[in-house]
């Protein structure tokens, strides 16, 4: 925000106050939607076993579950990116909470009458067409929650800590992971259906869904103006002043391709890819790994211990970045080389590590895996959307997120298929080092970035210093000086009467006199 007056009533301090007033409200709600649907995802994971021993779902069918989700899932990024610049943030997020909750009812009354019983090929084409359709509406959360956050915290004390406010805020979706870890262990551990755990995130869906209603998406939406929306009054202003016709209905959301055209984010797009391959495998099947050696209750107990070090992961690459003045692909990059080395420890000895070893190594695994996760589709996206190629111009945020998310979720989708046949062929050593592979991989295309903030090239740094060199080397206004000494004391009345015309003080206060030479600088001046 700038000070002086602003356009469209208020102040610029009245306008940032009241921005600052509605973060906390914006913050809350998407923070919550998004926990949602990690509850919901997860807690499915929970009681495979129990779908697979009560229910009477093949693994074939549960490993196409994870399949047909994870590709509805990164299509539906890519789109509902797409849709939330496009149409209202808040319908979208809506939407995809309602039919979250409705997915999950739908699960449940499979189990309820028994449809595999009835008949098995309607019991698994029903629950893989709910899947299908699950995936899509769990994908609206990321990046229209993104892009809404985006749109709130735009001010320049949140731009200056963005990446330790998105750290916080993406602790959501490991929030969700912990809660339904702890509620399916409470429900398998009271005696109640396995199916509660599926039916309990279902209403709370819906609950969320009608509290989303109620957020603003858009500051613009209630007459705040923010510095984007400042930037395109004068890009509107400038284009009438030429002459041009001026489109005020907002900025127009940006394409596919001039997304993928803005600096590194197809890079980005393809690197969070492998890293998502590496979270989701974890993901999946932490809870089905750790159940060969341990009870149902404390496998699920542990495997929330990684999703508990992945909550200060995203907090610490966040403000370290943030820190360094915004170079997250660096600490990205440390991040990962860390995290191989304790994917070659895991290829090792995984399966003979006891119960306070793999505590302490899946927290830290967290750690490392959680923060380039957190940060690559919120601060890294924000930092990307904001590229001065779009900014003021186009609603970006939303779709880059999108492809982001989306391009990772397709990666994901596609390994997962290598994980099954490997640790059933090699053992889950192979299933390490297949990881340390895809880590390496997504490392590698990060390097030009590394490179780029490691040693910053001269001219990205020095483009507005030179004029001041070339204006200093201009000046000879030491020669005159020591002239003086030599000249008499009646001739320095001489130059400074012919000096003063080179300086041409009367034609300069005679410019600024003549109310018609600038007919448009008092106009635009209290715009700004």
């Amino acid at each position: 925000m700038t000070d002086g007056v602003i356009e469209n009533g208020g102040s610029a301090a009245e306008h940032l106050r009241r921005l600052k007033g509605y973060q906390w409200y914006a913050f809350f709600v998407t923070f919550g939607g998004y926990f949602m649907a990690h509850f919901s995802r997860k807690c499915y994971s929970t009681v495979k076993e129990q779908l697979q021993d009560e229910a009477g779902y093949s693994p074939f069918i549960l490993s196409e579950m994870d399949t047909v989700f994870m590709g509805t899932y990164a299509i539906g990024n890519i789109v509902s990116g797409k849709l939330g610049d496009t149409f209202s943030p808040t319908t979208v997020l809506s939407i995809g909470l309602f039919g979250s909750g409705a997915c999950l009812f739908l699960i449940n009354v499979s189990l309820w009458f028994n449809f595999v019983q009835m008949n098995i090929t309607l019991g698994n084409f029903f629950i893989i067409g709910v899947y299908f359709l699950f995936g899509f509406f769990q994908s609206t959360g990321g990046p229209v929650g993104t892009a809404v956050m985006g749109n709130w915290f735009c001010d320049k004390a949140s731009i200056a800590n963005r990446g330790l406010i998105f750290g916080f805020w993406t602790c959501h979706q490991y929030c969700g992971d912990i809660t339904a870890q702890l509620c399916s262990a409470w429900v398998l551990a009271s005696g109640l259906p396995y199916w509660y755990a599926l039916l309990i995130p279902s209403v709370t869906n819906f609950l969320w869904g009608f509290l989303t209603i109620t957020l603003v998406a858009d500051p613009v939406d209630v007459g705040i103006i923010t510095d984007d929306v400042r930037i395109r009054m004068e890009k509107n202003a400038q284009k009438a002043a030429s002459g041009e016709a001026v489109d005020d209905s907002g900025p127009a959301p940006i394409s596919y391709a001039n997304a993928l055209r803005i600096p590194m984010v197809a890079q980005y797009a393809f690197a969070f890819g492998f890293f998502k391959l590496t979270n989701y495998v974890l993901f999946f099947w932490l809870p089905y790994f750790l159940g060969k050696n341990f009870d149902p209750v404390t496998a699920n107990l542990i495997a929330a211990l990684y999703s508990v070090g992945m909550m200060p992961g995203g907090i610490i690459v966040g403000y370290v970045s943030d820190l360094f003045g915004g170079r997250r692909a660096t600490v990205i990059g440390v991040f990962m080389a860390c995290l191989i080395v304790f994917l070659s420890i895991f290829s090792q000895d995984s399966e003979t590590l006891g119960a306070t070893s793999l505590l302490v190594m899946l927290c830290i695994m967290g750690i490392l895996v959680g923060g380039p996760n957190n940060i690559i589709t919120s601060a890294v996206a924000a930092d990307l959307a904001s590229h001065p190629s779009v900014k003021g111009s186009n609603k970006s945020l939303g779709t880059v997120t999108g492809l982001i998310n989306g391009c990772g979720a397709i990666t994901a989708s596609i390994g997962l298929l290598a994980v099954g046949p490997l640790q059933e062929k090699f053992g889950w050593g192979s299933v390490w080092l297949f990881l340390i592979a895809c880590t390496s991989a997504g490392t590698l295309l990060m390097t030009p970035k590394i490179f780029e903030e490691l040693f910053p090239t001269f001219d990205d740094e020095t483009p507005e210093t030179e004029p001041l060199v070339a204006i200093e080397k201009s000046i000879p206004e030491t020669e005159p000086l020591v002239a003086e000494s030599s000249i008499p004391e009646t001739e320095p009345l001489v130059v400074a009467e012919s000096s003063t015309p080179q300086i041409q003080e009367p034609e300069w206060k005679d410019e600024n006199t003549e109310p018609t030479n600038h007919p448009t600088d008092s106009s635009t001046q209290p715009q700004v």
